[in-house]
C-alpha cells in the first residue's frame, strides 16, 4: 500500500524494461498520479505492463510551476510518483525543484533504489569506485569542455560524465589536448541494451578506436575518467598556451623556463610537450 499525501521518487529502466523492480511497478500502479519528465515516454513504459494511472508533465521549463501546483495535490491527500524518462529521478533530471518544496512544507518523500546510468557504468569499469565525482553534462561548446576539463585535471577522484552522441568526438578530442593521451577513460554507452559496450584505454588509444567505428558512439554514452594522480606529468592548458606564445618570439627552452616558473610545471615534460607540438 502507499502512504498518502507522499512524493515517490521511482527509478525506471535505462534500457532493459527487466530491471524495474516490484515495488517501483506498484508504486506507479497505485499513486494517483505519475509526474513525468515527457509523458509520451513514459506513457510506453506504463502501457507495457498495462499502468493506467495518470500522467502529469514536470519538465526543466515548468517545473517550477508545475511543484507549487504538485504540492497542493499532495496537501489534499494525494500521493504522486516521480519519474524520468530513465534512470533516477534528479540524477541530470528534472525534480530538484519538487523535492525541495516538499521537503520545505513537511511533505513525506520516499525514495526507491532503481537503475542509474552513472553507477551502472561506474560499477563495471574497473576505475576506483571508492571515491568518485558526477559531474553531469559536459558543456555544449568547446571552450567550455576545456575550461572543465581543467577545472578537474589535478581531481583524485574518478570522474564521471553523460554526454551525447553527436559531441562526442569532439569532447574526446577536447579531453585530449587537455588531459593528455595516457590519463585511463573508459567509454560506456547503450547501457543494460543489446549493443552494450563498456571499453577503456589510454585516452590517445581511445580516441583513435572512437574514430574507428561510428556505430561506437551511438546511443546515451557515460564516460568515466580516470582520477589524477601525483607524479604524472600534468600540463594545464594555460601553461601550453603560454610556452605557445612565448616560443613565436623565443627558443623553445627559454619559453619553457619561463613558463614552468611561471605555472610550476616540470621542465622536461614541457619542452617534451614542446618538441611534439610546436616544432
Amino acid at each position: 500500500m502507499v502512504d498518502v499525501s507522499t512524493l515517490y521518487i521511482v527509478p525506471t529502466p535505462i534500457g532493459n524494461l527487466g530491471d524495474i523492480t516490484r515495488r517501483a511497478l506498484s508504486i506507479l500502479q497505485q499513486v494517483d498520479i505519475i509526474a513525468a519528465e515527457d509523458t509520451r515516454y513514459t506513457g510506453r513504459l506504463l502501457s507495457h505492463f498495462g499502468i493506467m494511472t495518470r500522467t502529469l508533465a514536470l519538465h526543466d521549463h515548468n517545473e517550477r510551476q508545475k511543484a507549487n501546483i504538485l504540492v497542493k495535490k499532495l496537501m489534499t491527500g494525494q500521493n504522486i510518483a516521480l519519474v524520468s524518462d530513465a534512470g533516477t529521478p534528479l540524477i541530470s533530471d528534472p525534480g530538484y525543484h519538487l523535492v525541495t518544496r516538499c521537503r520545505q512544507v513537511g511533505i513525506k518523500v520516499v525514495p526507491l533504489p532503481g537503475p542509474c546510468a552513472l553507477i551502472t557504468a561506474l560499477s563495471a569499469s574497473g576505475l576506483p569506485s571508492d571515491r568518485f565525482s558526477f559531474e553531469g553534462f559536459l558543456p555544449p561548446r568547446s571552450k567550455g569542455r576545456k575550461d572543465k576539463f581543467t577545472e578537474v585535471a589535478q581531481d583524485p577522484r574518478t570522474l564521471i560524465f553523460y554526454e551525447s552522441p553527436h559531441r562526442i568526438i569532439n569532447t574526446l578530442d577536447d579531453m585530449l589536448e587537455v588531459l593528455g593521451s595516457e590519463r585511463m577513460v573508459v567509454i560506456a554507452r547503450e547501457l543494460t541494451k543489446t549493443y552494450e559496450t563498456i571499453h577503456g584505454v589510454p585516452l590517445g588509444e581511445l580516441v583513435e578506436w572512437v574514430s574507428e567505428d561510428r556505430n561506437r558512439i551511438r546511443g546515451e554514452i557515460v564516460l568515466l575518467i580516470a582520477g589524477y594522480r601525483a607524479g604524472e606529468d600534468y600540463l594545464p592548458l594555460e601553461a601550453t598556451n603560454a610556452v605557445a606564445l612565448l616560443a613565436k618570439e623565443l627558443p623553445l627552452k627559454k619559453a619553457v623556463i619561463i613558463t614552468a616558473k611561471l605555472f610550476n610545471v616540470k621542465k622536461n615534460t614541457l619542452y617534451k610537450w614542446g618538441l611534439e607540438n610546436l616544432q
